[in-house]
């Protein structure tokens, strides 16, 4: 494999890039149903992404300078990119300087509003890093940094904010934070041992899993809100309703005495539930122009 190629692969593996598909898709419902009235250029769908991109990437680079230490110390990811020397502290610092400048351009391209409030979803970003070390409700900041995603969407095409808009970031910060308690219970005994917070560490393993249930569930009715807010089509509710099905199955796959298949739960089924929920959003809105015309 030629040097190019491992770099690219080291880089992308730091950043994690394959999870992108957690808050793309809820940026691009936000941003559809912003434009269900008024539609949307070309320009501004392009924009978003490289603003998603950018951001989402700039906070995995500050979070893994943050952790160097901690992901040295942990048996989980004491092989990550940093921890093992094959990416310096300084090319990562150059990493996410850029992308955050990047980021702040993007928004700035997008209108006024969400160039104003650019910095202030960087600082929400990477504060994140750094609530573990004094709160064990670091998963609810790690769901507001995803649930800049569905809003900014809905900013970058109308430049003002609505109720949609804030139920849909709501649902997504509770879904974030209730699948990153479960993951946190890998490190249970690990966060204990270094002084760190988490749910886990702070109620157990078993007390965190309902506390995820309960995140879970709550998120699943304010996706019900935003569909009643905006007054989508029935096939809207056929996604909650699949979605409802899998955060239920997913629960199933962990036990408090068995996270042996905890990684299968985490990254593929809210992948595929940030999928579906996006196809949902489009279905929603464009079928009840497709059945107009047919008519």
């Amino acid at each position: 494999m030629s040097s190019l190629a491992v770099g690219v692969r080291s880089w992308a593996s730091m950043v994690k890039l394959s999870h992108s598909v957690f808050a793309l898709p809820f940026a691009f419902s936000g941003a559809a149903l912003a434009a269900a009235e008024g539609g949307m250029r070309w320009g501004q769908l392009l924009w978003i992404v490289v603003a998603m991109v950018a951001a989402r990437n700039a906070a995995m680079g500050f979070n893994r300078l943050v952790d160097h230490g901690i992901d040295a110390r942990n048996p989980r990811t004491r092989d990550r990119e940093l921890p093992r020397g094959e990416l310096s502290r300084s090319a990562v610092w150059g990493f996410t300087v850029s992308l955050s400048l990047l980021f702040v351009l993007a928004s700035a391209m997008l209108n006024p509003l969400c160039g104003m409030l650019s910095p202030l979803a960087l600082l929400i970003v990477f504060g994140y890093s750094f609530t573990k070390r004094f709160t064990s409700m670091s998963h609810l900041v790690l769901g507001l940094a995803l649930a800049i995603a569905p809003v900014g969407g809905w900013v970058a095409v109308r430049g003002s904010f609505s109720t949609a808009a804030w139920l849909l970031g709501a649902a997504v910060l509770l879904w974030v934070a209730g699948f990153d308690v479960i993951y946190a219970c890998q490190d249970v005994e690990f966060d204990r041992r270094e002084g760190l917070r988490s749910i886990p560490a702070r109620f157990g393993v078993g007390g965190a899993l309902w506390i995820a249930r309960g995140l879970h569930v709550a998120a699943v009715a304010l996706l019900s809100g935003v569909g009643l807010a905006v007054g989508l089509h029935p096939i809207y509710w056929i996604g909650c309703t699949i979605i409802a099905l899998l955060l239920i199955w997913e629960h199933r796959l962990v036990r408090a005495d068995d996270l042996s298949r905890l990684d299968a739960a985490f990254f593929n089924m809210n992948g595929i539930i940030s999928m579906i929920y996006m196809v949902s959003i489009l279905a929603a809105l464009l079928l009840p122009r497709l059945l107009e015309q047919g008519s």
